[in-house]
């Protein structure tokens, strides 16, 4: 059973490798390809595939959708052809002109991602909004930070490098490095992995 499972997904993305050749081809030539080369490896080793670059790129290109929003941001203007062969998710959102190698988005559905910039290797979950307060007031997210499932992070505030903003938290002060927010407002339960109960 396993092994005609193994044959039928090396059916599928032999098709795939055709439909989504202007994708690679975009993505082999494009200069940020070594940013797109990371992000295709952690998403790889974070849901345990075993591909190689390219066959990863096509496997992650045509089953998440949420690779194939932060690919299409990646490469700029040119997604507005590769998306009639493969469209986005319609529901997330990235407006975030700095972006560090890495970023993960897992169910990403209902997703808004407005910062300043955002650090390498970001984990962010559904349902989490990013955002403004005003016409120029947005986060700057540090690297290593996860933002979890319904999380609200608003305004001209940074997000530590090694952080963890809880699931439906509201965060709007700055959070140091190395902490663990939750609650509404966001207070820390966790600096550098001692537990404590902290005003932010």
């Amino acid at each position: 059973m396993a092994g005609s499972k193994k044959i039928l997904l090396s059916i599928k993305l032999t098709f795939y490798s055709v439909w989504c050749l202007p994708h690679l081809l975009v993505y082999r030539l494009h200069p940020k390809r070594k940013i797109v080369e990371a992000d295709v490896t952690r998403w790889l080793e974070l849901y345990g595939y075993k591909y190689g670059k390219i066959m990863g790129f096509i496997f992650l290109i045509a089953y998440y959708k949420e690779f194939r929003n932060l690919f299409y941001h990646r490469v700029g203007a040119v997604h507005n052809l590769l998306k009639i062969l493969c469209p986005q998710m319609s529901s997330l959102f990235i407006v975030t002109h700095t972006i560090g190698e890495g970023l993960f988005i897992q169910h990403g559905f209902a997703t808004v991602i407005a910062a300043k910039s955002i650090g390498k290797n970001c984990w962010i979950n559904q349902q989490v909004t990013i955002g403004y307060t005003s016409n120029t007031d947005c986060p700057e997210i540090g690297d290593n930070v996860t933002i979890s499932a319904g999380a609200k992070v608003l305004g001209g505030i940074k997000i530590g490098n090694n952080s963890i903003v809880g699931a439906n938290a509201v965060v709007v002060k700055n959070v140091p490095e190395n902490c663990v927010v939750i609650g509404v407002p966001a207070y820390i339960i966790k600096r550098d992995g001692v537990r404590v109960k902290e005003e932010l």
